[in-house]
């Protein structure tokens, strides 16, 4: 590796587009050592976090999650993402955003102000990438971005439906937020799809379900395959909850399930499916306080680069 590097990128870095090394063990924990900014003007896609986590309904701690994320990903961001062959920075402009501010006291008021925080990226001309945070978060983040490219195909990685009733739309709840979606239109269930399921709820709304033992039984391959029939061509928003993965793989989350999906198996999916419409993307519910030796939070950044090059694949190289 090349020493002649400089540190603290996220300050001192002079182009938004590129890779260089830098310690990975110091320096200011941007999100891939890219540039703290504000200023989106030429961004193709902010990073932001939510740090928000009173809607979880076991253990709490995924405010910590966009901190951990972002110090994790310090130990990946010297070189290209592999297997891609090639680097997203060299064809995104990418900036780390920050986190969306609210007032945790006022807790009716933290969804508009999740809203309006994404309003603000996207009527810049930025896409999005959202680290939680809870799964709450996602239901704001889909109406701003539904607002701004009609209904979408949601893709969800998670081992919960979410998509437990709220007949009174009083909660702010991170188990019903696809019920609301599908109700008010947000998303399509039509051209949506589920993955990794592996909790009891009868009532999916419409949603195809791809649960954890059919990726398990009928492989990688065919659960891609049977994705992109499902979303064709509808602009996509990709959401991933950490436990998706298998305690084994993600123990530092609120609300773990046995059985789940590998990490291999996530990176195998997401790689599969280069050419979808991604239009939004977040990685949620990364709880660092019960991690061990930062996987969880590791795993979280290597899948938010594999969003990255998703995105690039589609907006910029393979066009």
């Amino acid at each position: 590796m090349d020493i002649a590097h400089r540190n603290d990128q996220a300050l001192t870095r002079d182009s938004l587009y590129g890779t260089a090394a830098e310690s990975t063990y110091a320096g200011i924990t941007s999100f891939m050592r890219r540039r703290y900014s504000r200023d989106l003007r030429g961004v193709d896609v902010a990073v932001s976090g939510v740090p928000f986590d009173t809607a979880t309904s076991n253990r709490p701690g995924a405010r910590f999650g966009p901190r951990g994320i972002r110090a994790a990903s310090t130990g990946i961001a010297w070189e290209r993402h592999w297997p891609w062959t090639f680097d997203p920075f060299d064809h995104l402009a990418v900036v780390d955003y920050g986190d969306c501010a609210f007032d945790s006291g006022v807790p009716q008021s933290v969804p508009e102000s999740i809203e309006a925080h994404a309003e603000r990226i996207l009527g810049s001309g930025s896409a999005m990438l959202t680290f939680g945070g809870d799964h709450f978060i996602t239901y704001p983040l889909l109406k701003a971005h539904a607002r701004k490219h009609g209904p979408l195909a949601l893709i969800h990685f998670d081992a919960h439906s979410d998509t437990w009733p709220d007949e009174e739309g009083k909660r702010i709840d991170h188990g019903t937020m696809f019920w609301h979606a599908a109700r008010e239109g947000l998303v399509d269930p039509a051209q949506s799809v589920q993955i990794g399921l592996r909790t009891t709820n009868d009532d999916h709304q419409g949603f195809q379900v791809l649960d954890a033992r059919q990726v398990h039984r009928r492989g990688c391959e065919a659960i891609v395959e049977a994705i992109r029939q499902r979303v064709g061509e509808q602009p996509v928003y990709l959401t991933f909850d950490i436990d998706c993965l298998d305690p084994a793989f993600a123990p530092g989350t609120g609300t773990p399930v046995c059985g789940g999906l590998s990490t291999l198996q996530v990176l195998e999916i997401l790689g599969g499916l280069r050419g979808i419409n991604l239009v939004g993307m977040d990685v949620v519910e990364v709880a660092p306080a019960y991690d061990s030796a930062e996987i969880t939070s590791l795993a979280a950044a290597t899948l938010a680069m594999e969003m990255l090059c998703l995105y690039a694949a589609r907006h910029k190289v393979d066009r």
